[in-house]
């Protein structure tokens, strides 16, 4: 099945990793196996730089910002190639979250209603952005709440692809910026096929930011759990 594929791309958090948690020996030793055979990507939805970070320095070019950052790995350092920023109306993005938590009886919360980052993503935190990480977790961890409004918050943002972020949260990015599309324009600048890619990620259901690659004709592996990441791949390396 996968015998013409030439690029190996892959989320971070979740699929290859624990949430925000360093890469684990076995993994990385996965992921050196791996880029023996095949060209590696990882496809994020946080900056370059954190991701590189996370992977302590793993030699692997980045997509970071669902496709608004882009880094290369060369000669030990990463080098930002590219870094795009749209603008955000700050004031009318508060207004339709204000009316949401009016709306769903979410007005009670920690630090701001709403997150802008200098990208131009935006994130929607339920519960503030300075909410405690316990109150995070109970709330929402089949993600049926958010799910349940999600045709809702997509709705009322038109000019964004929004996605069920975290545990508590609704991430947007600019369109057209979402994990379909920046893996389409790496493959267009850098000459792969879509069937010579094999996508990897865990975040596929409904609103899931791993959802557009999913649905695509990408080749995609699925993995529930970041534990099964050497299990997932093996049959990548026979």
């Amino acid at each position: 099945m996968y015998e013409n594929i030439k690029l190996v791309a892959m989320d971070l958090d979740g699929t290859l990793t624990q949430h925000k948690t360093p890469l684990e020996e076995k993994h990385r030793e996965r992921l050196e196996a791996l880029g023996k055979k095949y060209k590696l990507l990882m496809v994020g939805a946080g900056q370059v730089m954190r991701i590189f970070n996370q992977l302590e320095g793993f030699p692997i070019d980045i997509i970071g910002n669902y496709g608004m950052q882009y880094g290369e790995y060369k000669d030990g350092k990463m080098r930002i190639v590219r870094d795009d920023i749209v603008d955000c109306d700050r004031e009318k993005t508060t207004e339709i979250i204000n009316k949401m938590r009016e709306k769903y009886g979410f007005t009670e919360y920690r630090g701001e209603c709403v997150e802008f980052h200098p990208s131009g993503c935006v994130t929607f935190p339920i519960l503030g952005t300075k909410a405690l990480q316990e109150d995070k977790l109970a709330f929402d961890p089949d993600r049926q709440k958010r799910r349940k409004i999600y045709p809702e918050v997509v709705e009322a943002f038109l000019d964004y692809f929004v996605f069920v972020g975290g545990s508590s949260s609704f991430d947007m990015a600019p369109r057209p910026y979402n994990k379909y599309y920046a893996l389409d324009r790496y493959c267009k600048e850098h000459g792969f096929s879509h069937e010579e890619v094999v996508y990897i990620g865990d975040d596929y259901g409904m609103g899931g930011n791993d959802e557009s690659v999913y649905s695509s004709d990408f080749n995609y592996i699925t993995i529930d759990n970041y534990t099964q990441f050497c299990e997932k791949t093996e049959c990548l390396l026979k």
